[in-house]
């Protein structure tokens, strides 16, 4: 009895012995896991910090793409109203403008427009403007105008709107030019189409054609700005001169040239060497712009119409 409980003990101090070493040499479950998740964790932090370096670099790859487009965008645009601006040289089409350009011209009007100090603007319609009392008030030396001439209808228009109110002839006749201007001469800038009419419309005001002026249109580049035409390609716009009894005061002769080169500009837009020109040819005078757009005002001219 006593020997069965020395081997007992004995067999239990084995397995005390055995269960400390086990114990002590093998890990617990609960350090395993411990382990494993700080692997994973650690882990995890490096897959988020290299998931975040790439979003930023493929955001700040996305960023600069964006702004490379708008840049892009941008000089389409430019290249675009260039391209439209270099068609726009027929002198029956010349004054025809597209959809964009018409509210880009609606956005210029918002902008703040400043004229020349001692220009004359008067806004008005010229067929119901009071004319008598303008007459009244002032005899001129030099009247230019650019009738808005009605195009035929076969004129070219590339299918584009036409961004100016056309008038018949019958109505350009009737403007009460000789009641203007007594001695003087008068300036018309006509299309291929309307020579004839202006020549009569000359001789209706009293006017005797005296001599014309060719403008010959250039690009920014100085090279000649073509455009389309009904059977040739146009780079010009003609001006004739009549002149009607004595020569203005101060009127001086053979001054300047009758070719212009100049490069064009806004729409209807003409060169300022004209305008030059006619100072030149008289100078210190009175002078009468019809059918005159903002961007023709010019100091010391009355200019009358319904688009300034």
């Amino acid at each position: 009895m006593a020997l069965f409980d020395e081997v007992t003990m004995s067999d239990s101090g084995n397995d005390s012995e055995s269960g400390h070493s086990s114990s002590a040499g093998t890990p617990t479950g609960t350090g395993i896991n411990s382990n494993l998740n700080g692997n994973t964790t650690r882990n995890n932090a490096s897959s988020s910090s290299s998931s975040s370096l790439t979003s930023l670099t493929a955001g700040g790859r996305l960023a600069k793409l964006l702004a490379r487009e708008q840049e892009l965008i941008k000089t389409l645009e430019e290249l675009s109203r260039e391209i439209e601006q270099l068609e726009q040289t027929p002198e029956e089409a010349e004054k025809a403008n597209a959809g964009g350009e018409e509210e880009e011209e609606e956005g210029d009007d918002l902008e703040e427009f400043e004229a020349p100090e001692w220009c004359v603007p008067i806004k008005a319609n010229v067929m119901t403007y009071d004319w008598d009392s303008l007459a009244a008030e002032c005899q001129f030396d030099v009247i230019l105008m650019d009738p808005p001439w009605q195009l035929a209808t076969h004129a070219p228009t590339r299918g584009v709107a036409i961004a100016y109110q056309q008038l018949p002839d019958i109505c350009i006749e009737e403007l009460p030019v000789p009641k203007l201007s007594s001695n003087g001469f008068i300036f018309i800038w006509v299309i291929n189409n309307k020579y004839a009419r202006a020549f009569d419309l000359m001789r209706k005001w009293g006017y005797s054609y005296v001599d014309d002026i060719t403008w010959v249109k250039q690009t920014v580049n100085r090279r000649m700005a073509k455009g389309h035409g009904y059977y040739l390609q146009h780079a010009k716009e003609t001006c004739l001169v009549g002149k009607k009894g004595e020569d203005p005061p101060n009127c001086r002769h053979s001054i300047g040239s009758d070719v212009i080169f100049s490069e064009r500009r806004g729409q209807s837009q003409k060169p300022e060497e004209l305008y030059e020109m006619i100072e030149e040819l008289v100078p210190n005078g009175r002078y009468l712009e019809i059918f005159g757009r903002k961007n023709n005002l010019r100091d010391y001219w009355v200019t009358v119409g319904n688009e300034l």
